[in-house]
């Protein structure tokens, strides 16, 4: 009879109410205005990367264009979290849709996936750029970077797709409250009747696949690339080469380590203040990242954004 009535329920309710910020009372415009100014830069920041590489020929290579796929593959993330939430926080109404908390899901997993990646394949690009700067050219042309990209982002949306199947199958109790901001795996999946071992399991399946993996090809690219560099005799040569991997080293250490912290623990372990904190700066944080450690940092972007500011990118100078 109990699990009659909890099957009714898990069918009746169609939605989702986040309790993410319900605890900071009157702090919640304080954060708003937080977030809002942290998103219209990082949103200005990737824009401007994709722009500055598609308006100037001197960054059309392998390594600005994966850059720039990255730029536009972090916006989309971010758009589908980040607006959703800075609409609760100014107009109260924290409830979501059973199919919007879905495509939410989808959306978000599946950008995140991508991100990882398309972070081993800028690995892989700085691999052959020091390891055999001789066959860079041949070896990373324009066909492979198509390829490249393209099963960056295919095996980003299937994934995406298994982490959502693999929830949404289930059905939810009565409760419908979401300790969390937006519709994250874990905080969702705690709402789900029944047991939920396997679909657990699935889930930490697929976060092995997409981060270990891309983490594994990382760690095999910068392991070789540390031989070259060492082999370099001038200390000069040995700074300069590695200055060409430093700024992907900093976004792939801070991204993989909040990533990892999310998605592959047990269930026991969740907490809602610590998550919490290290979701805002995966969604909020890394993708203002990528753009200034990478991106700012590089000369050759920081000359490419004065000429468009000058307007001679533009025809204007």
């Amino acid at each position: 009879m109990s699990l009659s009535m909890g099957q009714t329920n898990a069918t009746s309710w169609r939605g989702f109410v986040f309790l993410g910020f319900s605890g900071f009372g009157e702090l919640q415009l304080l954060l708003f205005v937080l977030f809002l100014c942290l998103y219209i830069v990082t949103l200005t920041s990737n824009v401007f990367i994709i722009i500055v590489i598609r308006l100037d020929s001197h960054l059309h290579t392998p390594m600005y264009l994966f850059l720039s796929f990255l730029s536009f593959s972090e916006t989309c993330y971010t758009l589908g979290i980040i607006p959703r939430m800075l609409s609760g926080l100014i107009m109260g109404d924290q409830s979501i849709s059973y199919v919007g908390c879905a495509a939410q899901m989808f959306f978000s997993a599946s950008w995140a996936c991508t991100n990882c990646f398309l972070l081993a394949v800028m690995g892989f690009d700085r691999y052959v750029a020091i390891c055999a700067p001789l066959h860079y050219d041949s070896r990373i042309n324009p066909t492979l970077c198509a390829q490249l990209v393209g099963i960056s982002f295919l095996s980003g949306y299937l994934f995406g797709l298994g982490m959502t199947l693999v929830i949404f199958h289930l059905p939810f109790c009565s409760s419908h409250e979401i300790q969390h901001f937006f519709c994250d795996t874990p905080p969702v999946l705690s709402l789900a009747c029944g047991d939920t071992g396997l679909s657990e399991l699935g889930i930490l399946i697929l976060s092995l696949l997409v981060l270990l993996v891309s983490l594994f090809f990382i760690t095999v690219s910068y392991v070789y690339i540390l031989v070259a560099i060492l082999r370099i005799p001038s200390v000069k040569g040995r700074k300069k080469a590695f200055s060409t991997c430093a700024s992907h080293l900093t976004v792939v250490i801070v991204h993989y380590g909040c990533a990892s912290f999310m998605y592959l623990r047990p269930k026991a372990s969740y907490s809602l203040e610590r998550d919490q904190l290290i979701s805002v700066t995966y969604t909020v944080v890394t993708p203002l990242l990528n753009p200034i450690v990478y991106s700012l940092r590089n000369r050759a972007v920081q000359t490419a954004l004065i000429n468009v500011f000058q307007g001679r990118l533009l025809g204007k100078g």
